[in-house]
């Protein structure tokens, strides 16, 4: 009996820091502050202890890594036609 409820209040605890830390990130998608970073932190805090914030964890890194190397590609191409 003691375990289980251990076990529930470290998921309860985790969802009310998670899901506090996500609201202030999506606030910052229209307010001023690093959105690009909470956001992430939040769904690796939920991801300890969700399986849904884990597979949405990794979409929102595939997605960033891609826009990274868009941006790399971008910028090569860029200083190409410069140089030329």
């Amino acid at each position: 009996m003691y375990d289980w409820s251990l076990k529930k209040l470290k998921r309860l605890f985790v969802a009310v820091i998670g899901f506090t830390i996500l609201a202030v990130g999506i606030a910052m998608i229209v307010l001023p502050g690093p959105a690009i970073v909470v956001i992430p932190l939040a769904l690796g805090i939920l991801a300890t202890e969700f399986a849904w914030a884990h597979r949405l964890l990794r979409l929102v890194r595939e997605r960033i890594q891609r826009s990274a190397n868009n941006r790399r590609s971008n910028n090569q191409s860029k200083t190409k036609e410069n140089t030329i």
